[in-house]
């Protein structure tokens, strides 16, 4: 990932944050036969296994990937999870009215995870996995749905179509690109035009831009 020193985040609790808070991760890897695949995959992260953590997850037998993971261990794979992204207009640059020397971008905040995969064919495994991924997603419903609310068997035969694979985080960088590169007066105004755009995306922005800014007293 090209990473300009502006837009570099380590801070290990930052960027397990940002997996939490956007778990569907983007799984790539590389196979002699198939070549680049690529699937979107829900992950749960285990933040204290190993000194950058551990991704689990599953996916449908029928999806190859998994085939493709276990003939290839020593291969590492990649897994990008996308946080919040805005369009950044240059109208709301103070640099706009000075010189009229800017363009549009884009800003955004990206979490990539490298490291070998291990397959896991486990149907206790499996169970837990289903078990935990569903109750984190649905612990703010008013009446949470659980696996256990489903027929016994019905789950059971579902388990049999699924796979389940585990990532021991090799490498994980940040990229928060949210306009701490501009001007002062140009992040306040981006700021500023994301509070108008009134929408849940925005506001997040909005918030980055202030606190990577130097903002949040201003």
């Amino acid at each position: 990932m090209y990473q300009p020193p502006h837009f570099i985040e380590t801070r290990l609790d930052v960027l397990h944050a940002l997996i939490r808070a956007h778990p569907l991760g983007l799984l790539i890897s590389n196979g002699a036969e198939a070549g680049i695949t690529a699937n979107a995959v829900p992950f749960l992260l285990d933040a204290e296994i190993a000194p950058n953590g551990r991704l689990r997850a599953h996916m449908a037998k029928a999806n190859g990937q998994w085939r493709q993971i276990a003939e290839n261990p020593d291969a590492q794979v990649l897994v990008v999870f996308q946080g919040v992204d805005t369009y950044v207009t240059p109208s709301w640059y103070e640099t706009k009215r000075e010189t009229g020397k800017v363009v549009p971008t884009w800003n955004y905040a990206m979490v990539q995870v490298r490291g070998r995969a291990r397959v896991i064919d486990d149907a206790t495994w499996l169970a837990g996995q289903v078990s935990e991924l569903t109750a984190t997603h649905e612990a703010e419903r008013a009446v949470p749905w659980a696996v256990t609310d489903a027929p016994e068997s019905y789950v059971q035969s579902q388990l049999k179509g699924i796979i389940g694979f585990e990532i021991e985080i090799a490498e994980i960088s940040g990229k928060w690109k949210v306009s701490q590169n501009r001007p002062i007066a140009d992040r306040a105004g981006v700021a500023e035009g994301l509070d108008a755009e009134d929408s849940a995306e925005a506001e997040e922005m909005a918030k980055l831009v202030r606190s990577y800014g130097g903002l949040e007293n201003g």
